[in-house]
């Protein structure tokens, strides 16, 4: 079995222990240098020193098509979106992630997250067990925070139509997770041009996404 395991100091080391070996091939992502070189030195395997949230780190990483995805993030939101970058965009099969909040685990499931734990043994269990969810995601509230998911379609009168995004100036408050190309899917850099009918992925908060919206929908001059 193909497993990511992204984030996480001692609990990654648990899982990594358990499941090192037995045909499995483990990928491992961490976002803190300190805890990346632990996990190196520990379980004798390559480590991805990078963001899961980003997805050129995953893409790096090379998980298209996994068996499973582990999020284990501090941040219940971070891991989130990791989750719905490895299952919607690199296609891995199934997710799992730990929460900190344990009120999070019936919201998680509910917004398509195939397993969430809020034990690092019940986690273990359940990676064998759990069976698949599919579920498109438009907005996630975490208590006080909240991340919104926003699609839009490119139309060919829009200022950004047939430019770089790095021409384009987005906002920082915003990230454009993916581009849906029929029939693909790209994860953008600076270079990747921006066509019509192209379906924008954007992350950002409650409080952006208008201002972000009308950015994208700026028709031309």
């Amino acid at each position: 079995m193909k497993i990511c395991i992204a984030g996480g100091a001692n609990t990654a080391d648990y899982i990594i222990r358990n499941f090192k070996g037995h045909s499995n091939q483990l990928t491992i992502i961490n976002f803190d240098k300190e805890a990346a070189t632990y996990l190196a030195k520990s379980s004798k395997l390559p480590v991805f020193y990078g963001d899961p949230t980003k997805p050129y780190c995953l893409k790096d990483a090379k998980i298209e098509g996994y068996d499973l995805f582990i999020a284990l993030g501090n941040r219940d939101c971070d891991n989130y979106v990791a989750c719905l970058l490895a299952k919607k965009v690199f296609n891995v099969k199934k997710c799992i992630c730990i929460v900190s909040n344990p009120k999070n685990v019936e919201v998680f499931k509910q917004l398509g997250i195939d397993s969430v734990i809020s034990s690092t043994e019940q986690l273990v269990q359940s990676i064998l067990s759990e069976s698949s969810l599919e579920s498109l995601i438009k907005t996630m509230s975490l208590e006080d925070e909240k991340i919104v998911l926003t699609e839009i379609i490119i139309k060919s009168t829009y200022y950004i139509a047939h430019k770089h995004i790095m021409e384009i100036n987005f906002p920082k408050k915003g990230s454009i997770a993916c581009i849906y190309r029929r029939p693909s899917v790209i994860i953008p850099n600076g270079s990747t041009l921006i066509l019509p009918k192209d379906k924008l992925i954007i992350l950002s908060t409650p409080n952006d996404q208008k201002e972000i919206i009308a950015f994208v929908q700026k028709a031309k001059k």
